[in-house]
């Protein structure tokens, strides 16, 4: 109650001074959005059959918005944690930039616009997909497990883990194995992703109350979950090349990341104090970034090439 009096505060704060169109990109997640698209463009290309190019940019569009859209909504709802975390206490609304009203409509008219763009013009399958991940992000994640469970990053998780399966039924109309590897590639990265983020950044979530895995369970069994979801993760980041949807490149690419990762990972589990602990996590967190768009720019790669040459 005290945080939706909190936003509800915010968000009738009236106008907002000085407020551009910087600050209205910044609430749709730029970065975030980059990884949604580009992670979606992997399961276009990737899919069997061909979709007119035309029809291939507005997928790509629609699904991007779709990404920002929830990103405002997400910003909208924690305003109130957001302005008393480092990481976020320099978003549009903490600042006083956009009103939390304003971020509302804004993620809000967004939304539909792009559920209804990818239905209408490409096909309803993906835009159903990009509706339940909207809808998910915001629902089932901000709303409820965020501040409400540990495993918080792990079922939230999937909602970030649907671009490439929207961007294969925007090709195909349909959902297949492929993509729901692609899917479960993701969801796994997830959770060794975040924690590695959340190890030193736990003050920030302790303070705001948000029940992190390192806040509600400790460290050492943070770091014991990183390595087991890490074991998890590596083999079947593998697999694309197991079952056909990647090639040797993709494999053997895949294999020296996937040991990169767990050496990081297993650094994370055992080293437990002081500044290297932090640093260690640190090191797992920046190169998770690197290790899944590697992994999907080799796959993209991979299937581009086979088209051109086909």
């Amino acid at each position: 109650m005290q945080g939706m009096r909190a936003r509800a505060d915010l968000g009738h704060a009236g106008p907002v001074s000085g407020s551009n169109v910087g600050d209205f990109i910044q609430l749709l997640k730029p970065r975030v959005m980059s990884l949604v698209v580009f992670t979606a463009l992997t399961g276009m290309v990737a899919a069997p059959g061909s979709l007119h190019p035309v029809l291939g940019v507005i997928a790509l569009v629609a699904i991007a918005i779709g990404a920002g859209a929830a990103g405002a909504l997400n910003m909208w709802y924690d305003a109130d944690i957001d302005a008393h975390m480092a990481r976020t206490a320099a978003r549009p609304i903490p600042r006083g930039r956009v009103t939390a009203d304003e971020a509302l409509s804004f993620g809000t008219v967004l939304s539909v616009f792009s559920i209804l763009t990818l239905g209408v013009l490409v096909n309803w399958t993906a835009g159903l997909l990009l509706a339940i991940t909207i809808g998910f992000y915001m629902f089932i994640y901000t709303m409820w497990l965020k501040r409400s469970t540990p495993q918080n990053i792990v079922i939230g998780g999937a909602a970030g883990s649907f671009p490439p399966m929207i961007g294969w039924a925007a090709v195909t109309g349909s959902v297949s194995i492929e993509s729901v590897l692609m899917f479960l590639i993701i969801f796994m990265w997830t959770p060794p992703h975040f924690w590695a983020l959340a190890l030193y950044r736990c003050r920030d979530y302790e303070r705001v109350g948000v029940p992190m895995l390192p806040v509600v369970h400790g460290p050492q069994e943070t770091r014991r979950q990183i390595w087991l979801y890490s074991l998890l993760l590596v083999p079947l980041a593998v697999s694309p090349a197991l079952i056909g949807l990647a090639g040797v490149v993709y494999g053997v690419t895949s294999v020296v990341l996937g040991g990169i990762f767990l050496w990081l990972a297993w650094r994370v589990r055992t080293i437990t104090e002081g500044r290297e602990a932090d640093a260690a996590a640190r090191k797992l967190f920046a190169f998770s970034i690197l290790y899944l768009f590697l992994l999907f720019a080799v796959m993209l790669v991979e299937h581009a090439v086979t088209r051109l040459m086909a």
